[in-house]
């Protein structure tokens, strides 16, 4: 509705601004005549032949023009448009007509002269009905403009939210997939360490609090976002104790108005977690963030065992981060690089900050 009210306003300004300069060129072109004063006999005089052409104008912009031209009945609208005209200069002319048989009769030269000079047209039917199909055609060509304009503008609005209802769909399929494995940590927790479950809790707590009233937003602070992962990590620690090397570095001191989408880093620590970890086999976990020149790094590396498929398996979180990715950035806004080695898999964003 906003698009169509500053859509409109444009139109209406545009014409407003036509019909004004018209209305303003006899005085001006009068004073440029008479140079001392301007000549209001002649000015009258235009502005009679210009009234039929502005009583057209208003009709058409109206009523005409939205409701056969721009509803595509354009049978309808060239009959009506051309009924329209005629019908004006018919009027005018029987006016005209009248006036004149009036005056004849009254055998008054001066007066039949006054009213000559004073006629609303100088011009034959037909050269009035071609100029009335010309002012008409351009008033239809503006209209079809900004009709053009108001459908594009109404396409890129709608296409933006149907590309955050995606968004939106893809973020909220990770968080279901998150918690039940956090509470799956927990559930184990119970029976080994019932301290540690109770710590588990309070990590859990303070994740949700992130997810349920911050995740929603469209951009979240960088900090708050790497204070989530921490969270997370903290709450791992807590299940694998000493049998896994976790390791966490990340700038300090950032600029709060520093934001990147949210819950994009946590898929990958999460992978890393599940895939990466073996009970049988030294295990680690290094997870290092880097902020320079407007850019978010973020590099995951973790331990890779030959029992494991050669294929990671990454479930629907990774696809749903390179969809985001690819909505939220375009195609070549950002970098994801994923690296299997012998021993080690690595995975590498490179996003650009966004404005909060």
């Amino acid at each position: 509705m906003k698009i169509q009210k500053k859509q409109a306003i444009g139109e209406n300004l545009l014409y407003v601004m036509v019909w004004t300069a018209i209305i303003l060129v006899p005085v001006l072109n009068s004073q440029m005549m008479s140079e001392m004063h301007v000549n209001l006999e002649n000015v009258l005089t235009a502005w009679r032949y210009i009234a039929p052409y502005l009583i057209i104008f208003l009709i058409h912009n109206a009523i005409i023009a939205p409701r056969y031209m721009l509803r595509r009945k354009y049978g309808k609208y060239l009959a009506s448009n051309l009924a329209l005209i005629i019908s004006v200069f018919w009027l005018v002319q029987i006016y005209e007509d009248h006036l004149t048989d009036h005056l004849l009769k009254q055998n008054d030269p001066e007066a039949l002269d006054a009213y000559r000079k004073a006629s609303f047209s100088n011009l034959e039917m037909y050269w009035n009905v071609v100029l009335g199909f010309f002012m008409t055609g351009a008033n239809t060509g503006i209209k079809l403009i900004y009709q053009s304009m108001r459908d594009e503008q109404q396409m890129e609005a709608l296409k933006r939210q149907n590309l955050q209802a995606e968004m939106d769909y893809l973020k909220y399929q990770i968080n279901p997939h998150f918690f039940m494995n956090t509470l799956n940590n927990i559930h184990a927790l119970i029976d080994i360490d019932t301290e540690s479950a109770k710590n588990a809790v309070i990590e859990l707590s303070k994740m949700m609090r992130y997810v349920l009233y911050e995740s929603g937003r469209e951009i979240i602070s960088l900090n708050r976002d790497i204070q989530f992962l921490k969270n997370y990590i903290e709450l791992m620690r807590i299940r694998y104790t000493d049998a896994v090397n976790i390791s966490v570095e990340s700038p300090g001191n950032l600029p709060e108005q520093l934001s990147i989408p949210p819950l994009l880093l946590i898929v990958f620590v999460e992978n890393a977690f599940k895939h990466g970890v073996s009970y049988n086999h030294p295990s680690f976990i290094r997870l290092k963030i880097e902020y320079a020149d407007g850019q978010v790094t973020s590099t995951l590396t973790n331990s890779h065992h030959a029992a494991q498929s050669s294929k990671h398996p990454a479930g629907i979180g990774l696809e749903n981060v390179r969809k985001r990715l690819e909505l939220i950035y375009g195609a070549k806004n950002y970098s994801l690089e994923i690296r299997e080695e012998e021993k080690t898999y690595t995975v590498k964003l490179v996003i650009p900050t966004l404005n909060a």
